[in-house]
């Protein structure tokens, strides 16, 4: 990963602080139907999805991809950094852990 976009910088309406410790950190994203984020960065990452929805995520060097995330869902990811597009009827909220360093 290039340099590190912290979500909560530069999205803070959307990003905010649950809860840190040295290893780890708690984010919680809400992200309203029709709502984009800043592009951003996360470290690895797990992430659950309280309520889902229809995203379009700008990947940092080109790639789109669009999904459909169920609520409940649990997703984990490598070091990156995108843009995400709530492109759907509802509102999706998820709890990141985010791994530091």
């Amino acid at each position: 990963m290039a340099d590190y976009i912290d979500p909560i910088d530069v999205s803070p309406d959307i990003y905010k602080l649950l809860d840190e410790n040295d290893k780890v950190r708690v984010v919680e994203m809400k992200l309203a139907a029709g709502q984009s984020d800043n592009k951003h960065s996360h470290r690895n990452e797990t992430v659950y999805f309280v309520t889902g929805g229809k995203v379009k995520i700008d990947v940092e060097g080109g790639d789109t991809v669009e999904a459909e995330i169920p609520d409940g869902h649990v997703m984990f990811s490598d070091p990156w950094t995108h843009t995400v597009h709530n492109v759907g009827d509802s509102d999706i909220r998820a709890i990141l852990i985010e791994e530091k360093g």
